[in-house]
């Protein structure tokens, strides 16, 4: 199956701090991959990286074959991201954003396909103001679709959600994946990634400690049950 993000040998350090150490893995195409960890692991700083919007100190990343370093405008037309602090103002209406976001790109899914998709065409002529958590989440997904991407950049999007919302944006994810999108996560919720993630990889102070299937996760650990397999990891059980 073809790469779609690979990440060699990936070193970042702030003032003297290592913040992720020697990281490598690879996204085959139509993969669900989950970047998991406590708060100040690493996972911002190493999708900053493979997104080229942060330097890194050494190692490589290439995204659908493309460095994001030399082909940064390439990537920008194939690659979809929302991350869960992007802020949008209150008094924009829906369309609005939609043909924005639009503009900026030459090669694009029809906005108003996509918010029918995801149950918001009726909500087309309302201001962001006016969405619940779970529209607004699933608003989101809409505009990293919007490029018609090949893979898509997802930070933390049911946070603060109820679990039926949660369980909405999981249903439109599935459909995404179904379609061989390619999903790179991040997730405090571990039934989100049992239920999402084909392979994950656990950061620890910047360092990998574990890659591979939830399945396998659990198997490797002392525990029958993996959100304690992945407190076990990760050091937060402590």
């Amino acid at each position: 199956m073809k790469k779609t993000i690979e990440v060699k040998n990936l070193s970042k350090s702030y003032q003297g701090v290592s913040v992720v150490k020697n990281l490598s893995f690879d996204v085959k195409r139509g993969e669900v991959f989950g970047l998991l960890g406590a708060n100040g692991a690493g996972k911002s700083t190493t999708i900053e990286c493979i997104l080229g919007t942060r330097s890194m100190d050494s190692g490589s990343a290439f995204i659908l074959g493309m460095s994001p370093k030399n082909e940064r405008k390439n990537i920008f037309e194939q690659v979809g991201v929302q991350f869960q602090e992007t802020n949008y103002p209150d008094k924009i209406k829906i369309w609005e954003l939609c043909e924005e976001t639009e503009s900026l790109y030459n090669d694009t899914k029809d906005y108003n396909i996509l918010l029918k998709e995801f149950g918001l065409y009726e909500k087309r002529k309302n201001y962001i103001a006016e969405l619940s958590g779970g529209q607004k989440q699933r608003l989101f997904i809409v505009l990293a679709l919007i490029p018609n991407p090949k893979v898509v950049f997802l930070d933390e999007l049911t946070t603060g959600l109820d679990t039926k919302a949660r369980r909405d944006v999981w249903k439109c994810l599935l459909d995404l994946k179904k379609k061989g999108l390619t999903i790179l996560l991040t997730s405090h919720f571990m039934d989100e990634v049992e239920e999402l993630c084909d392979n994950i990889l656990i950061l620890k102070k910047g360092n990998e400690v574990y890659r591979g299937s939830v399945d396998k996760a659990i198997k490797n650990s002392p525990y029958e049950n993996f959100e304690d397999a992945y407190l076990w990891y990760s050091g937060e059980e402590n």
